[in-house]
């Protein structure tokens, strides 16, 4: 028989869950909360089973919206932890169904508690229902590049100290969503590219390579970096074409910082 389950948080509620189930595993009808909360359980624990994760499209966008998120979720979509849909309409409440067992998720605020059932024939009419939810709904289309493809990438253009570097800041961060409260993510790619003196050029190209962000974006950033006086400029000449620009930080007391310090000062500049 199996046995409801609670915890303070809803990922904590869902690991428990995941872990009695081989999978497929339908999380259907979540709202953000439970999105982000699915990437969370999946990043926490390697057995986890596919989780296949069926929400509305504005769950998925305000979720996604954090850089961190949106790229931990783009790791496991790629490793075939993790398949998005879109549902047509949001449902009365979210629900887990897997093989033998349906959980209903009930978000108490302070408390979170898995409802469970295992019998036989509501289990099958949920998990008849469910897939046939699934095939109906379009994929969500996830466009932020997978973490790992990010410092992999980063690290093989431009070193490991500057992929260390933006590692530890956005490791620092809750969020790299780039509001009035984070640093985003390109903004955290520059000031690691200036604390190693890279090219503005290198570390610009890198990021369009990867589908960070655009040049034009690195380039509107550095700008406000540079008006913010967290960063300065130096021209470096080329054998054919305009010089390019060496990032540096333009505090002398950062530039032997440690990565979290450096985000800190710069929250601290830029808000």
């Amino acid at each position: 028989m199996v046995r409801n389950v609670y915890d303070d948080r809803i990922d904590g509620v869902l690991q428990r869950v995941f872990g009695a189930d081989d999978g497929p595993v339908y999380v259907v009808d979540a709202p953000a909360s439970v999105v982000e909360a699915v990437v969370d359980a999946l990043s926490s624990s390697e057995t986890v089973p596919e989780i296949r994760l069926l929400a509305v499209e504005d769950a998925f966008k305000t979720v996604f919206e954090d850089f961190l998120v949106a790229s931990e979720a783009a790791d496991h979509v790629a490793s075939g932890r993790l398949a998005l849909h879109v549902a047509a309409d949001p449902g009365a409440n979210p629900t887990i169904v897997a093989n033998d067992c349906v959980t209903s998720l009930v978000d108490a605020g302070t408390r979170v508690g898995g409802l469970r059932s295992e019998e036989a024939d509501l289990v099958d009419a949920a998990r008849t229902d469910v897939q046939e939810r699934w095939e109906r709904a379009d994929e969500y289309s996830l466009r932020t590049p997978p973490m790992s493809t990010v410092r992999e990438e980063l690290e093989g253009d431009l070193g490991a100290p500057v992929q260390d570097d933006f590692s530890g800041m956005l490791d620092s961060l809750e969020t790299a969503r780039g509001n009035d409260d984070d640093l985003d993510e390109v903004t955290v790619s520059l000031l690691a590219a200036a604390k190693n003196e890279a090219l503005l050029y290198d570390i610009s190209r890198w990021g369009e390579d990867t589908g960070v962000a655009s040049k034009a974006t690195f380039s509107r950033t550095k700008s406000t970096l540079e008006d913010a006086g967290l960063i300065e400029t130096e021209k470096v000449p080329i054998e054919v074409g305009r010089p390019r620009l060496r990032l540096t930080l333009a505090d002398e007391r950062l530039r032997d910082a440690e990565p979290d310090q450096i985000a800190a000062a710069a929250q601290t500049v830029l808000n």
